[in-house]
């Protein structure tokens, strides 16, 4: 995670691409009739919002694993994950009903079979998953104890350039209270800080952003 200047789009296919554009086309339109990201982050959409959670793709995430966006919003990072990749099952989960209908007729315009909403409070959902993501979601601890809740063990081993199982949540600011916070919830937990600008090789937008990584010290088999 220290190479400068990389460019997740570099690493897609021609056809993930061209989906990932299809995306914010039909999120911005959805966008006039629904508050799925701020107005003024139109123009910026492609660094501010689809850049940004391309930065998840810095490493893989196995086929057949089961990824879960706690509050996906507009389908961020859900959508662009399940785009790139095809293999994993992702669920975006939503307190906000209109928000879960946008992102679920996105996934069937876009003809994505492994994306899902889930309309409801996070800690209501059922499902099982091998990961959480967030975006500006909750507080560190908050999005831990939704994910304890709901992990599984992955079924086989990892590969070298893979995420380990846990949480990926994209963050920013001063972290030093949440981190405390967390810690104090579960002191055995292993949290790893990916600064964005040192991955992207850019500052402005993402001078104080990072990849904050929490994974459970109880199971080295599965790191």
């Amino acid at each position: 995670m220290d190479s400068l200047n990389w460019d997740p789009f570099d690493q897609l296919t021609a056809g993930q691409r061209e989906k990932l554009k299809d995306f914010q086309e039909q999120l911005l339109r959805f966008n006039q009739r629904v508050n799925l990201i701020s107005s003024e982050s139109e123009r910026a959409f492609r660094t501010q919002h689809l850049l940004h959670c391309l930065t998840l793709t810095a490493r893989g995430f196995p086929d057949g694993c089961t990824i879960v966006d706690w509050g996906t919003g507009g389908g961020l990072p859900a959508l662009p994950l399940a785009i790139c990749f095809p293999g994993a099952t992702v669920v975006g989960v939503d307190s906000v009903g209109k928000k879960s209908r946008a992102v679920r007729t996105i996934a069937r315009r876009l003809g994505l079979e492994n994306c899902f909403t889930w309309n409801g409070r996070a800690e209501e959902w059922t499902g099982e998953a091998h990961y959480s993501v967030s975006r500006a979601t909750a507080p560190l601890a908050d999005l831990w104890r939704w994910h304890r809740r709901v992990a599984v063990p992955l079924p086989d081993p990892l590969g070298d350039e893979e995420w380990p199982p846990g949480l990926l949540a994209l963050k920013g600011g001063d972290l030093s209270e949440e981190i405390a916070g967390l810690r104090a919830d579960d002191p055995d937990v292993e949290v790893e800080r990916h600064p964005l600008d040192a991955l992207l090789g850019r500052n402005g937008f993402f001078g104080e952003k990072e990849i904050v990584a929490v994974r459970s010290g109880e199971s080295p088999s599965q790191r």
